[in-house]
């Protein structure tokens, strides 16, 4: 079986999470700088086979678009041009960088650690992929 990875897409940051082979399990995988993310996708895909690709799609509390929605959007656009042959989808991140902040104070991390926004990035696009796996497959 294929892999599933997750991005936390961001402006300045996106957090890659992916399953095992077997895709029982989400891992964060890295946080790449967003101008290279393109880059690392094509090297990642060359290593390793990714059967599906989900997004996190920011949403508002009433379902209407956030400042970020746009990114997000050209972003996908951008993805399926460059790799027709995987399919994306959309998945709603309302939550996850708050969970992803929870999980790192019950990790046990000292301030300075938590505040580091790349790891953070990272623990959302894993929390995003886990809901995924627990709810669609």
């Amino acid at each position: 079986m294929a892999r599933i990875l997750s991005i936390d897409y961001g402006g300045k940051r996106t957090g890659l999470a992916v399953t095992d082979p077997l895709r029982i399990i989400a891992t964060g995988l890295k946080t790449v700088e967003t101008p290279k993310l393109i880059s690392f996708l094509k090297d990642y895909f060359s290593k390793e086979a990714v059967e599906l690709v989900i997004v996190g799609m920011p949403v508002n509390w009433d379902d209407t678009a956030t400042h970020a929605t746009p990114l997000v959007q050209k972003f996908i656009k951008e993805f399926q041009k460059n790799f027709p042959s995987i399919p994306v989808k959309e998945v709603d991140e309302r939550f996850t960088s708050k969970l992803a902040s929870q999980a790192m104070l019950q990790m046990g991390l000292k301030k300075k650690q938590r505040q580091n926004k790349a790891m953070l990035d990272e623990i959302a696009a894993t929390i995003m992929l886990q809901e995924y796996l627990q709810h669609n497959l």
